[in-house]
């Protein structure tokens, strides 16, 4: 399979890694050879028909800061100038999320769908935003889309409720999708004041360059998206989304929620309405994780309520979601 990878960052370096690590094992059990054929960054790209040297590639990005320096060409490549030069059957979609227009992102995945080529996509931003028209687009052109890495990073929650819960219905879902705001209110609950949980977060690297998207719900209400899109087949997008951030709550308000029992957690829900927010929950619930877990409750018509937890971010896990959706495609691929 062959394989261009939009952006070259976190994800996309231990994606690189992951791919050499297991390239004997993907075969063997698989059948399976990914090939890198084109890669850029901000700054540039890199291209080579025959598979780029990962390894190399790696290298290169750790000590130049971008991967343009991985040949000696003067030709800038643009992520459309590869999709559109390059010939490959899988586009990795990997640049940051952006909730405003979806940019670069968006033109990555229309292009390539149109192209007839198959998309992972871990960038949150174009399905917030245009999650139906996507899928329809990738129906018309008769390609397979996965992003199983943009809800809960390495822990399997969208395949988890599509397929291990198939043949259920789903009646309604809870869930704390941000560990940013989840590490922040957890250290609330130990006493630090929110100036003082919000410095020791970004201390730690865990709060986004724009730390609006995780104090906010803006990274909360994208998750819900894909979520009430994929597993309960709405058709919604960030607007239809009631969404209050964590910037208002209180040392005083979780003191008092903590007399009760309680823990205030940031709440992505999808009942009678889609909404985001702060809200008191029972600590002996098993939804009520701390520190920078996620969780999901998922309440079905028969079996009850459910609940998965796992980390919700990191390049390392969210490269391995990159690879489940790979091979998910790779068998899809042969069934047709």
């Amino acid at each position: 399979m062959r394989i261009i990878v939009c952006g070259f960052g976190t994800v996309a370096q231990s994606l690189a890694k992951l791919l050499v690590s297991r390239s004997d094992d993907l075969y063997a059990k698989y059948g399976i050879m990914p090939r890198i054929v084109g890669a850029f960054d901000t700054h540039g790209g890199a291209v080579e028909q025959s598979g780029l040297d990962l390894n190399r590639l790696v290298e290169v990005k750790k000590k130049y800061g971008s991967i343009k320096n991985y040949d000696k060409s003067k030709k800038k490549w643009t992520g459309l100038d590869i999709i559109k030069n390059i010939d490959a059957d899988v586009l990795i979609e990997t640049t940051a999320s952006n909730y405003r227009d979806a940019e670069p992102g968006m033109s990555h995945i229309t292009t390539a769908m149109k192209l007839g080529m198959h998309v992972i996509s871990v960038n949150k931003g174009p399905l917030a935003i245009a999650f139906p028209s996507l899928m329809e687009l990738a129906l018309y052109n008769q390609v397979q889309f996965r992003f199983s890495g943009t809800v809960g990073g390495g822990t399997p929650i969208l395949n988890y409720a599509k397929n291990s819960l198939q043949g259920e219905q789903i009646t309604s879902f809870a869930g704390i999708l941000n560990g940013t705001t989840n590490y922040i209110l957890t250290n609330m609950a130990h006493g630090m004041s929110f100036a003082q949980a919000l410095k020791d977060a970004k201390s730690r690297g865990y709060v986004e360059a724009d730390e609006s998207l995780d104090l906010d719900g803006f990274d909360a209400a994208a998750k819900l998206v894909i979520l009430a899109n994929w597993i309960m087949g709405m058709k919604v997008t960030m607007p239809d989304i009631k969404r209050t951030g964590i910037r208002k709550v209180t040392l005083d308000d979780v003191k008092k929620a903590a007399k009760k029992k309680m823990a205030i957690k940031l709440i992505a829900s999808c009942n009678k309405d889609l909404e985001v927010s702060p809200k008191e929950i029972p600590i002996d619930d098993p939804l009520c994780v701390n520190g920078t877990l996620n969780a999901i409750s998922f309440t079905s018509e028969h079996s009850g309520t459910q609940t998965i937890i796992g980390k919700g971010a990191g390049g390392t896990e969210t490269a391995s979601a990159i690879l489940r959706d790979l091979l998910d495609i790779r068998r899809e691929i042969l069934r047709a």
